[in-house]
Protein backbone atom coordinates (compact mmCIF):
# COMPACT_ATOMS: atom_id res chain seq x y z
CA UNK A 1 0.00 0.00 0.00
CA UNK A 2 1.24 3.50 -0.81
CA UNK A 3 2.21 5.45 2.28
CA UNK A 4 -0.74 7.47 3.53
CA UNK A 5 -0.45 11.21 2.95
CA UNK A 6 -3.29 13.43 4.14
CA UNK A 7 -3.73 17.14 4.59
CA UNK A 8 -5.65 19.80 6.43
CA UNK A 9 -6.14 22.83 4.19
CA UNK A 10 -7.98 25.70 5.93
CA UNK A 11 -8.66 29.10 4.37
CA UNK A 12 -7.36 31.93 6.60
CA UNK A 13 -10.49 34.03 6.50
CA UNK A 14 -11.31 34.03 10.23
CA UNK A 15 -10.79 32.02 13.40
CA UNK A 16 -10.15 28.27 13.39
CA UNK A 17 -13.62 26.70 13.60
CA UNK A 18 -14.12 23.62 15.76
CA UNK A 19 -15.54 21.88 12.67
CA UNK A 20 -12.21 22.47 10.97
CA UNK A 21 -10.36 21.10 13.99
CA UNK A 22 -12.45 17.93 13.82
CA UNK A 23 -11.58 17.54 10.12
CA UNK A 24 -7.91 18.07 10.95
CA UNK A 25 -8.17 15.60 13.84
CA UNK A 26 -9.63 12.77 11.75
CA UNK A 27 -6.91 13.27 9.13
CA UNK A 28 -4.24 13.41 11.84
CA UNK A 29 -5.49 10.24 13.56
CA UNK A 30 -5.52 8.35 10.27
CA UNK A 31 -1.99 9.53 9.41
CA UNK A 32 -0.63 8.60 12.83
CA UNK A 33 -2.36 5.21 12.80
CA UNK A 34 -1.02 4.37 9.34
CA UNK A 35 2.48 5.77 10.06
CA UNK A 36 1.74 8.26 7.29
CA UNK A 37 2.25 11.97 6.75
CA UNK A 38 0.02 14.82 7.90
CA UNK A 39 0.40 18.04 5.91
CA UNK A 40 -0.79 21.54 6.81
CA UNK A 41 -1.60 23.76 3.85
CA UNK A 42 -2.94 27.31 4.06
CA UNK A 43 -5.27 28.07 1.15
CA UNK A 44 -4.81 31.82 1.03
CA UNK A 45 -5.48 32.70 -2.62
CA UNK A 46 -8.61 34.66 -1.69
CA UNK A 47 -6.81 37.99 -1.40
CA UNK A 48 -9.89 39.91 -0.30
CA UNK A 49 -10.54 37.72 2.78
CA UNK A 50 -7.26 36.05 3.78
CA UNK A 51 -5.35 37.69 6.63
CA UNK A 52 -2.08 37.10 8.46
CA UNK A 53 -4.02 37.28 11.72
CA UNK A 54 -6.17 34.34 10.62
CA UNK A 55 -3.07 32.34 9.67
CA UNK A 56 -1.67 32.90 13.16
CA UNK A 57 -5.01 31.83 14.65
CA UNK A 58 -4.90 28.59 12.64
CA UNK A 59 -1.37 27.77 13.76
CA UNK A 60 -2.10 28.65 17.40
CA UNK A 61 -5.26 26.56 17.40
CA UNK A 62 -3.51 23.54 15.90
CA UNK A 63 -0.65 23.84 18.36
CA UNK A 64 -2.99 24.22 21.34
CA UNK A 65 -4.83 20.97 20.62
CA UNK A 66 -1.55 19.22 19.79
CA UNK A 67 -2.21 18.37 16.14
CA UNK A 68 1.37 18.49 14.93
CA UNK A 69 2.07 18.45 11.20
CA UNK A 70 4.87 16.65 9.37
CA UNK A 71 5.12 19.01 6.40
CA UNK A 72 4.19 22.65 6.02
CA UNK A 73 2.62 24.96 6.64
CA UNK A 74 2.53 25.53 2.88
CA UNK A 75 0.89 28.68 1.55
CA UNK A 76 -0.81 28.73 -1.82
CA UNK A 77 0.27 32.29 -2.50
CA UNK A 78 3.85 31.00 -2.57
CA UNK A 79 2.97 28.40 -5.23
CA UNK A 80 1.36 30.59 -7.90
CA UNK A 81 3.84 29.64 -10.62
CA UNK A 82 2.92 25.96 -10.16
CA UNK A 83 -0.77 26.65 -10.75
CA UNK A 84 -0.14 28.77 -13.82
CA UNK A 85 2.26 26.17 -15.24
CA UNK A 86 -0.31 23.39 -14.92
CA UNK A 87 -3.12 25.59 -16.22
CA UNK A 88 -1.15 26.29 -19.40
CA UNK A 89 -0.36 22.59 -19.68
CA UNK A 90 -4.10 21.96 -19.97
CA UNK A 91 -4.39 24.76 -22.52
CA UNK A 92 -1.63 23.21 -24.65
CA UNK A 93 -3.31 19.79 -24.46
CA UNK A 94 -6.60 21.26 -25.66
CA UNK A 95 -8.28 20.60 -22.30
CA UNK A 96 -8.68 24.26 -21.41
CA UNK A 97 -9.65 27.36 -23.37
CA UNK A 98 -9.69 31.12 -23.09
CA UNK A 99 -13.00 32.72 -22.21
CA UNK A 100 -13.48 36.41 -22.99
CA UNK A 101 -17.03 36.71 -21.69
CA UNK A 102 -17.31 39.79 -19.51
CA UNK A 103 -18.53 39.50 -15.89
CA UNK A 104 -21.66 41.54 -16.60
CA UNK A 105 -22.51 39.26 -19.55
CA UNK A 106 -22.10 36.17 -17.40
CA UNK A 107 -24.28 37.69 -14.69
CA UNK A 108 -27.03 38.54 -17.20
CA UNK A 109 -26.99 34.97 -18.57
CA UNK A 110 -27.08 33.56 -15.05
CA UNK A 111 -30.20 35.56 -14.20
CA UNK A 112 -31.80 34.57 -17.50
CA UNK A 113 -31.17 30.88 -16.79
CA UNK A 114 -32.62 31.20 -13.29
CA UNK A 115 -35.70 32.91 -14.71
CA UNK A 116 -36.19 29.94 -17.05
CA UNK A 117 -35.72 27.51 -14.16
CA UNK A 118 -32.58 25.89 -15.57
CA UNK A 119 -29.17 25.41 -14.00
CA UNK A 120 -27.25 28.72 -14.18
CA UNK A 121 -24.03 27.22 -15.50
CA UNK A 122 -21.73 28.60 -18.15
CA UNK A 123 -23.20 28.02 -21.61
CA UNK A 124 -19.85 27.19 -23.23
CA UNK A 125 -19.97 29.85 -25.92
CA UNK A 126 -16.16 30.33 -25.89
CA UNK A 127 -15.47 26.57 -25.76
CA UNK A 128 -14.95 26.10 -29.50
CA UNK A 129 -13.80 29.58 -30.52
CA UNK A 130 -10.11 28.60 -30.42
CA UNK A 131 -9.01 31.89 -28.92
CA UNK A 132 -5.23 31.63 -28.77
CA UNK A 133 -4.21 35.20 -27.97
CA UNK A 134 -7.03 37.06 -26.24
CA UNK A 135 -6.86 40.81 -26.75
CA UNK A 136 -8.79 41.69 -23.59
CA UNK A 137 -9.11 40.33 -20.09
CA UNK A 138 -9.66 36.60 -20.36
CA UNK A 139 -10.07 33.71 -17.96
CA UNK A 140 -8.93 30.16 -18.58
CA UNK A 141 -11.69 27.53 -18.39
CA UNK A 142 -11.37 23.76 -18.05
CA UNK A 143 -13.16 21.61 -20.61
CA UNK A 144 -15.28 19.47 -18.34
CA UNK A 145 -16.56 16.11 -19.64
CA UNK A 146 -20.04 16.51 -21.11
CA UNK A 147 -21.17 12.90 -20.92
CA UNK A 148 -20.84 9.86 -18.71
CA UNK A 149 -20.55 9.75 -14.93
CA UNK A 150 -18.02 10.49 -12.23
CA UNK A 151 -18.15 7.77 -9.58
CA UNK A 152 -16.65 8.49 -6.16
CA UNK A 153 -15.95 5.66 -3.72
CA UNK A 154 -16.34 7.84 -0.64
CA UNK A 155 -14.65 6.64 2.57
CA UNK A 156 -17.67 7.68 4.61
CA UNK A 157 -20.68 7.97 2.30
CA UNK A 158 -19.95 4.94 0.14
CA UNK A 159 -20.46 5.06 -3.64
CA UNK A 160 -21.63 8.46 -4.90
CA UNK A 161 -22.46 8.90 -8.61
CA UNK A 162 -22.43 12.28 -10.39
CA UNK A 163 -23.84 12.91 -13.88
CA UNK A 164 -21.20 14.70 -15.97
CA UNK A 165 -23.84 16.41 -18.10
CA UNK A 166 -24.45 18.90 -15.29
CA UNK A 167 -20.79 19.86 -14.95
CA UNK A 168 -19.70 23.39 -15.70
CA UNK A 169 -16.63 24.47 -17.66
CA UNK A 170 -15.23 26.03 -14.54
CA UNK A 171 -12.66 28.81 -14.54
CA UNK A 172 -9.24 27.52 -13.49
CA UNK A 173 -7.28 30.74 -13.96
CA UNK A 174 -8.92 34.12 -13.43
CA UNK A 175 -8.21 37.10 -15.64
CA UNK A 176 -5.92 38.47 -12.90
CA UNK A 177 -3.77 35.33 -13.11
CA UNK A 178 -5.01 33.86 -9.80
CA UNK A 179 -6.16 30.23 -9.76
CA UNK A 180 -9.59 29.23 -8.53
CA UNK A 181 -10.09 26.95 -5.54
CA UNK A 182 -11.09 23.85 -7.49
CA UNK A 183 -7.97 24.06 -9.64
CA UNK A 184 -5.33 25.03 -7.08
CA UNK A 185 -6.50 22.33 -4.69
CA UNK A 186 -6.09 19.64 -7.36
CA UNK A 187 -2.59 20.81 -8.27
CA UNK A 188 -1.57 20.92 -4.62
CA UNK A 189 -3.06 17.53 -3.75
CA UNK A 190 -1.42 15.97 -6.79
CA UNK A 191 2.05 17.49 -6.31
CA UNK A 192 2.00 16.78 -2.57
CA UNK A 193 1.12 13.15 -3.23
CA UNK A 194 -2.07 13.26 -1.17
CA UNK A 195 -3.54 9.76 -1.04
CA UNK A 196 -6.74 10.56 0.89
CA UNK A 197 -8.70 13.82 0.73
CA UNK A 198 -10.94 13.98 3.79
CA UNK A 199 -12.95 17.16 4.28
CA UNK A 200 -16.41 18.46 5.17
CA UNK A 201 -19.31 17.29 3.06
CA UNK A 202 -19.95 20.87 1.93
CA UNK A 203 -17.12 20.03 -0.50
CA UNK A 204 -18.85 16.95 -1.89
CA UNK A 205 -20.16 18.81 -4.96
CA UNK A 206 -16.60 19.99 -5.70
CA UNK A 207 -15.39 16.40 -6.07
CA UNK A 208 -16.87 15.68 -9.55
CA UNK A 209 -15.35 18.97 -10.70
CA UNK A 210 -11.92 18.05 -9.37
CA UNK A 211 -11.67 14.40 -10.43
CA UNK A 212 -11.64 15.23 -14.21
CA UNK A 213 -8.86 17.77 -13.59
CA UNK A 214 -6.72 15.11 -11.88
CA UNK A 215 -7.28 12.85 -14.89
CA UNK A 216 -6.63 15.59 -17.45
CA UNK A 217 -3.30 16.43 -15.79
CA UNK A 218 -2.34 12.77 -15.70
CA UNK A 219 -2.28 12.51 -11.92
CA UNK A 220 -3.66 9.62 -9.84
CA UNK A 221 -6.99 10.40 -8.20
CA UNK A 222 -6.89 10.24 -4.38
CA UNK A 223 -9.52 8.55 -2.24
CA UNK A 224 -12.15 11.00 -1.04
CA UNK A 225 -14.05 11.12 2.22
CA UNK A 226 -16.64 13.70 3.21
CA UNK A 227 -17.46 14.30 6.86
CA UNK A 228 -21.04 15.25 7.79
CA UNK A 229 -21.60 18.72 9.18
CA UNK A 230 -21.70 19.61 12.86
CA UNK A 231 -25.11 20.95 13.84
CA UNK A 232 -26.33 23.00 16.76
CA UNK A 233 -29.01 21.82 19.17
CA UNK A 234 -31.72 23.11 16.82
CA UNK A 235 -30.33 20.89 14.01
CA UNK A 236 -29.11 23.85 11.96
CA UNK A 237 -25.49 24.34 10.97
CA UNK A 238 -23.33 25.14 13.99
CA UNK A 239 -22.84 28.89 14.30
CA UNK A 240 -22.20 31.58 16.89
CA UNK A 241 -25.82 31.61 17.98
CA UNK A 242 -25.23 28.12 19.44
CA UNK A 243 -22.23 29.32 21.46
CA UNK A 244 -18.52 29.57 20.80
CA UNK A 245 -17.33 28.03 17.53
CA UNK A 246 -13.69 29.16 17.64
CA UNK A 247 -11.31 26.55 19.06
CA UNK A 248 -9.33 29.24 20.90
CA UNK A 249 -12.50 30.51 22.58
CA UNK A 250 -12.62 27.18 24.40
CA UNK A 251 -9.05 27.67 25.57
CA UNK A 252 -10.06 31.07 26.97
CA UNK A 253 -13.07 29.49 28.72
CA UNK A 254 -10.79 27.09 30.56
CA UNK A 255 -11.20 23.89 28.59
CA UNK A 256 -8.34 21.39 28.39
CA UNK A 257 -7.00 20.61 24.91
CA UNK A 258 -7.17 16.87 25.58
CA UNK A 259 -10.86 17.20 26.49
CA UNK A 260 -11.53 19.10 23.27
CA UNK A 261 -9.74 16.44 21.21
CA UNK A 262 -11.63 13.63 22.92
CA UNK A 263 -14.97 15.39 22.45
CA UNK A 264 -14.39 16.28 18.79
CA UNK A 265 -13.27 12.71 18.07
CA UNK A 266 -16.53 11.42 19.54
CA UNK A 267 -18.51 14.01 17.56
CA UNK A 268 -19.38 11.77 14.63
CA UNK A 269 -17.18 8.77 15.46
CA UNK A 270 -17.64 6.00 17.98
CA UNK A 271 -16.00 2.90 19.38
CA UNK A 272 -18.61 0.89 21.19
CA UNK A 273 -19.88 2.72 24.28
CA UNK A 274 -16.51 4.13 25.26
CA UNK A 275 -16.54 7.87 25.87
CA UNK A 276 -13.11 8.75 27.24
CA UNK A 277 -10.00 7.98 25.21
CA UNK A 278 -6.33 8.74 25.59
CA UNK A 279 -4.69 10.12 22.48
CA UNK A 280 -2.93 6.79 21.91
CA UNK A 281 -6.26 4.97 22.16
CA UNK A 282 -7.80 7.30 19.58
CA UNK A 283 -4.94 6.59 17.19
CA UNK A 284 -5.18 2.85 17.75
CA UNK A 285 -8.97 2.55 17.47
CA UNK A 286 -9.81 5.15 14.83
CA UNK A 287 -11.53 3.82 11.70
CA UNK A 288 -13.43 5.42 8.83
CA UNK A 289 -15.94 2.57 9.17
CA UNK A 290 -17.08 4.02 12.48
CA UNK A 291 -17.52 7.59 11.27
CA UNK A 292 -21.26 8.21 11.12
CA UNK A 293 -22.88 9.23 7.85
CA UNK A 294 -25.36 11.62 9.43
CA UNK A 295 -24.65 15.03 10.90
CA UNK A 296 -23.41 15.23 14.49
CA UNK A 297 -25.07 17.52 17.04
CA UNK A 298 -22.78 19.64 19.19
CA UNK A 299 -23.68 19.23 22.86
CA UNK A 300 -21.98 21.83 25.10
CA UNK A 301 -23.17 20.06 28.26
CA UNK A 302 -21.42 16.86 27.25
CA UNK A 303 -18.26 18.77 26.43
CA UNK A 304 -18.39 20.42 29.85
CA UNK A 305 -18.85 17.02 31.52
CA UNK A 306 -15.90 15.64 29.59
CA UNK A 307 -13.74 18.60 30.54
CA UNK A 308 -14.59 18.06 34.19
CA UNK A 309 -13.56 14.41 33.87
CA UNK A 310 -10.19 15.40 32.42
CA UNK A 311 -9.66 17.93 35.22
CA UNK A 312 -10.50 15.29 37.84
CA UNK A 313 -8.44 12.46 36.37
CA UNK A 314 -5.63 14.25 34.56
CA UNK A 315 -2.12 14.55 36.04
CA UNK A 316 -2.42 17.36 38.61
CA UNK A 317 0.94 18.78 37.53
CA UNK A 318 -0.40 19.11 33.99
CA UNK A 319 -3.63 20.78 35.12
CA UNK A 320 -1.65 23.10 37.39
CA UNK A 321 0.58 24.18 34.50
CA UNK A 322 -2.49 24.94 32.34
CA UNK A 323 -4.02 26.86 35.27
CA UNK A 324 -1.10 29.29 35.66
CA UNK A 325 -2.09 31.70 32.82
CA UNK A 326 -5.60 31.95 34.25
CA UNK A 327 -4.19 32.76 37.70
CA UNK A 328 -2.01 35.45 36.13
CA UNK A 329 -5.06 36.94 34.37
CA UNK A 330 -6.81 37.02 37.75
CA UNK A 331 -4.01 39.17 39.17
CA UNK A 332 -2.22 36.39 41.06
CA UNK A 333 0.90 36.39 38.90
CA UNK A 334 3.30 37.54 41.63
CA UNK A 335 1.89 35.10 44.17
CA UNK A 336 2.16 32.23 41.67
CA UNK A 337 5.89 32.97 41.37
CA UNK A 338 6.26 32.49 45.11
CA UNK A 339 4.86 28.94 45.22
CA UNK A 340 6.26 25.66 43.92
CA UNK A 341 4.81 23.62 41.09
CA UNK A 342 4.35 20.79 43.61
CA UNK A 343 2.29 22.99 45.93
CA UNK A 344 0.11 24.21 43.07
CA UNK A 345 -0.49 20.60 42.01
CA UNK A 346 -1.54 19.87 45.59
CA UNK A 347 -4.07 22.72 45.43
CA UNK A 348 -5.40 21.32 42.13
CA UNK A 349 -5.97 17.95 43.81
CA UNK A 350 -7.79 19.75 46.62
CA UNK A 351 -10.34 21.54 44.42
CA UNK A 352 -10.57 19.54 41.19
CA UNK A 353 -13.68 17.56 42.18
CA UNK A 354 -15.57 20.85 42.43
CA UNK A 355 -14.62 22.45 39.11
CA UNK A 356 -15.54 21.90 35.48
CA UNK A 357 -13.22 24.44 33.84
CA UNK A 358 -9.94 26.16 34.63
CA UNK A 359 -11.81 29.45 34.89
CA UNK A 360 -13.95 27.94 37.66
CA UNK A 361 -10.84 26.50 39.28
CA UNK A 362 -9.32 29.97 39.64
CA UNK A 363 -12.18 30.98 41.93
CA UNK A 364 -11.73 27.86 44.03
CA UNK A 365 -7.97 28.22 44.49
CA UNK A 366 -7.87 31.97 45.23
CA UNK A 367 -8.23 31.51 49.03
CA UNK A 368 -5.02 29.46 49.20
CA UNK A 369 -2.77 32.24 47.92
CA UNK A 370 -1.31 34.90 50.16
CA UNK A 371 -1.12 35.18 53.92
CA UNK A 372 -4.45 36.80 54.66
CA UNK A 373 -7.87 35.91 53.35
CA UNK A 374 -10.77 37.93 51.94
CA UNK A 375 -14.06 37.14 53.64
CA UNK A 376 -17.36 36.53 51.98
CA UNK A 377 -19.37 38.98 54.05
CA UNK A 378 -22.45 36.77 54.33
CA UNK A 379 -20.33 33.85 55.55
CA UNK A 380 -18.42 36.04 58.01
CA UNK A 381 -21.61 37.53 59.45
CA UNK A 382 -23.14 34.11 59.92
CA UNK A 383 -20.21 32.18 61.37
CA UNK A 384 -17.64 34.66 62.77
CA UNK A 385 -19.82 35.99 65.60
CA UNK A 386 -18.83 37.38 69.02
CA UNK A 387 -20.00 34.26 70.83
CA UNK A 388 -17.67 32.04 68.79
CA UNK A 389 -14.64 34.29 69.32
CA UNK A 390 -13.57 32.78 72.70
CA UNK A 391 -13.76 29.22 71.35
CA UNK A 392 -11.77 30.15 68.26
CA UNK A 393 -9.22 31.86 70.51
CA UNK A 394 -8.74 28.75 72.63
CA UNK A 395 -8.45 26.57 69.50
CA UNK A 396 -5.77 28.97 68.26
CA UNK A 397 -3.90 28.56 71.56
CA UNK A 398 -4.06 24.78 71.28
CA UNK A 399 -2.82 24.79 67.67
CA UNK A 400 -0.06 27.28 68.55
CA UNK A 401 1.19 24.87 71.22
CA UNK A 402 1.74 22.16 68.63
CA UNK A 403 5.37 22.68 67.51
CA UNK A 404 5.03 21.38 63.95
CA UNK A 405 2.22 20.75 61.51
CA UNK A 406 0.94 17.27 60.78
CA UNK A 407 -2.49 16.88 59.24
CA UNK A 408 -3.31 13.76 61.22
CA UNK A 409 -2.10 15.27 64.56
CA UNK A 410 -3.94 18.55 64.05
CA UNK A 411 -7.10 16.72 63.00
CA UNK A 412 -6.95 14.58 66.14
CA UNK A 413 -6.31 17.66 68.28
CA UNK A 414 -9.28 19.44 66.69
CA UNK A 415 -11.62 16.52 67.34
CA UNK A 416 -10.49 16.25 70.97
CA UNK A 417 -11.03 19.98 71.42
CA UNK A 418 -14.59 19.75 70.05
CA UNK A 419 -15.31 16.81 72.34
CA UNK A 420 -13.95 18.63 75.37
CA UNK A 421 -16.17 21.62 74.63
CA UNK A 422 -19.21 19.41 74.18
CA UNK A 423 -19.75 20.74 70.68
CA UNK A 424 -20.71 19.14 67.41
CA UNK A 425 -18.08 19.15 64.65
CA UNK A 426 -20.10 21.47 62.41
CA UNK A 427 -20.49 24.05 65.18
CA UNK A 428 -16.77 24.75 65.14
CA UNK A 429 -15.75 23.47 61.71
CA UNK A 430 -17.77 26.11 59.87
CA UNK A 431 -16.33 29.12 61.74
CA UNK A 432 -12.83 27.67 61.25
CA UNK A 433 -13.54 27.10 57.57
CA UNK A 434 -14.59 30.73 57.12
CA UNK A 435 -11.57 31.92 59.08
CA UNK A 436 -9.20 29.88 56.92
CA UNK A 437 -10.78 30.32 53.46
CA UNK A 438 -13.16 33.27 53.80
CA UNK A 439 -15.98 31.05 52.58
CA UNK A 440 -18.59 28.72 54.00
CA UNK A 441 -17.95 26.07 51.32
CA UNK A 442 -14.59 24.45 50.72
CA UNK A 443 -13.00 21.02 50.34
CA UNK A 444 -12.38 18.96 53.48
CA UNK A 445 -11.27 21.19 56.35
CA UNK A 446 -8.13 19.25 57.19
CA UNK A 447 -7.14 18.93 53.54
CA UNK A 448 -7.44 22.73 53.40
CA UNK A 449 -5.23 23.02 56.46
CA UNK A 450 -2.68 20.70 54.88
CA UNK A 451 -2.37 23.03 51.90
CA UNK A 452 -2.23 26.21 53.99
CA UNK A 453 0.46 25.02 56.41
CA UNK A 454 1.10 25.92 60.05
CA UNK A 455 2.04 29.59 59.73
CA UNK A 456 -0.95 30.62 57.60
CA UNK A 457 -3.38 28.53 59.66
CA UNK A 458 -2.33 30.35 62.84
CA UNK A 459 -2.31 33.76 61.16
CA UNK A 460 -5.75 33.32 59.60
CA UNK A 461 -7.23 31.93 62.81
CA UNK A 462 -5.95 35.03 64.62
CA UNK A 463 -7.58 37.23 61.99
CA UNK A 464 -10.75 35.16 62.38
CA UNK A 465 -10.79 35.69 66.12
CA UNK A 466 -10.46 39.45 65.68
CA UNK A 467 -13.22 39.50 63.06
CA UNK A 468 -15.47 37.38 65.30
CA UNK A 469 -14.95 39.80 68.23
CA UNK A 470 -16.08 42.67 66.01
CA UNK A 471 -19.10 40.69 64.85
CA UNK A 472 -20.97 42.47 62.07
CA UNK A 473 -19.17 45.73 62.70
Amino acid sequence: MTQVRVRFAPSPTGFLHIGGVRTALFNWLFARQQKGTFILRIEDTDQSRSTEESIRAILEGMQWVGLDWDEGPFRQTERMDLYRHHAFMLLEKGQAYWCVCKPEELEARRKEAEAKGVSPRYDGRCRNRDISQPTSDAALRFKAPQSGQTVVDDLIKGTVVFDNTVLDDLIILRSNGYPTYNFSVVVDDALMGITHVVRGDDHLTNTPRQVPIFLALGFPVPRFGHLPMILGSDKTRLSKRHGATSIMAYKEMGYLPEAMINYLARLGWSYGDQELFTRDELIQKFSWDHVQKSAAVFNPDKLLWMNAEYIKTGPPERVAALLVPFLEQAGLGEQVKEVSAEWLAQVVILVRERTKTLVEMVEWVKPYFGRSVTYDEEAAKKFLTPDVAPVLGRLLERFSALPTFSKSEWEESFKQFVQEKGMKMGQLAQPVRVALTGRSASPGLFEVMEVLGRERILWRLQQGVERAKRGQA
